[in-house]
């Protein structure tokens, strides 16, 4: 039969089940990327229970959908990612197909991509979501990366980002993090973006914006203005969104891919191409994570209550930043963690090297990605004082 070795572990989920299979009771996984409350938990919020009740009341079958999806979902992300009433959508530039997470929507760009870019090159920020290397390689494009992280500023490498920008060629593929920069929390400033447009528009390049974490950072509005910088430059984009994280949706594996074009006939026939993709994946999306989001941005006072509770999930993880670094600050001078504070959305470099990193996790049962990168929302207000206590001793 199959003569294989063992694949390698994914290094996050991985730490995951490690860390399951700690007893210990005092035990803190700050490598898990998902949103956590205050006790330690991935909650259920408030507008997805009252949008499941309702579902469950006026629900009359359990058929397929469409190959794009609930189609309301399509047009309340048009909405999240432009505005509503915005030119793009008045033209009817812009498809979108609903897929399951924001993983099936870079798979569905990477084969999209395979077939309008053949002899594209596909160029992701070092470092980046490991994930896009293997999904795009995977699909079958060669793969690039560009600098992003200064580890001496701790802050963004403009000048190694510029500089990689001059080695692109003509028609290639550009990756870029929306906001909340994963793993590293250091975003692209308005000089960024602006480089990336102009490059973008001199070189022919796609931009595909991986949009992962809107309303993490500053707003659902705030959080797009890099996106928006692509577009008043008039170029064609795709978006990849996901659910999982501001609807707090990870199980129920919601997405969307969005394709912005020059004219409306060119956005109908890219997104054939995207249909096309899908149907040879997985036919159609499920239905249930689908609905939710839908039921709830087309409810103002549902839509109000899920703003509010991401603003929520916003302000405790920007709490916990600061009560992690004002803990490091009191417990030693060696290293000034205000960095932490400058980071945007889940996640953190935090510094540690991966001998800190494996002896925090031996002596005090704290489990950190090898790279050293912090889940905030792992930080509670009951764990942050043993956590400051922990590192402080490495460090």
């Amino acid at each position: 039969m199959f003569q294989l070795d063992l694949a390698p572990a994914d290094p996050i989920l991985g730490l995951t089940e490690t860390y399951k299979a700690d007893a210990h009771p005092d035990k803190i996984n700050l490598g898990v990327g998902v949103y956590q409350d205050a006790t330690g938990k991935t909650p259920i919020l408030k507008a997805v229970t009252q949008a499941e009740e309702r579902l469950l009341e006026t629900e009359t079958g359990k058929s397929y959908l469409p190959i794009p999806g609930v189609a309301e979902l399509a047009t309340h992300t048009q909405e999240l990612l432009f505005g509503a009433g915005h030119t793009i959508i008045k033209e009817g530039r812009a498809k979108t197909a609903q897929t399951p997470g924001g993983t099936g929507a870079l798979r569905v760009a990477a084969d999209f991509l395979l077939r309008a870019a053949p002899q594209a090159t596909v160029w992701i920020s070092n470092p980046s979501w490991a994930n896009h290397q293997a999904i795009f390689e995977a699909a079958g494009h060669r793969i690039e990366d560009y600098r992003y992280y200064d580890k001496v500023s701790q802050g963004l490498d403009g000048e190694g980002l510029m500089a990689d920008l001059e080695r692109v060629s003509e028609g290639d593929v550009l990756i870029i993090h929306g906001c909340c920069h994963n793993p590293s929390g250091i975003d692209l400033d308005q000089t960024a973006w602006e480089a990336i447009a102009a490059q973008a528009r001199a070189k022919n390049l796609i931009c595909l914006v991986d949009f992962a974490y809107q309303g993490f950072d500053e707003g659902l509005e705030e959080d797009r203005a890099g996106l928006h910088v692509l577009l008043n430059a008039g170029l064609a984009v795709l978006v990849t969104s996901s659910y999982s994280k501001n609807f707090s949706l990870y199980s129920e594996r919601i997405g969307a891919i969005t394709v912005v074009e020059e004219t409306a006939d060119d956005a109908i026939k890219a997104f054939s191409h995207i249909q096309a993709a899908i149907r040879a994946i997985y036919s159609s999306p499920p239905a249930h994570g689908g609905k939710i989001v839908a039921t709830i941005l087309g409810d103002t006072s549902m839509r109000a209550l899920w703003i509010q509770e991401l603003a929520d999930m916003r302000t405790r993880i920007k709490e916990m930043r600061q009560a992690f670094a004002h803990g490091m600050a009191a417990r030693q001078q060696a290293i000034d963690f205000d960095f932490i504070n400058h980071q945007k959305g889940m996640f953190s470099f935090s510094g540690l090297t991966q001998e800190q990193v494996l002896k925090l996790r031996a002596d005090n049962h704290i489990y950190i990605v090898g790279s050293g990168r912090i889940n905030i929302a792992g930080i509670t207000p009951t764990n942050v004082d043993p956590l400051c206590d922990a590192i402080a001793r490495v460090i």
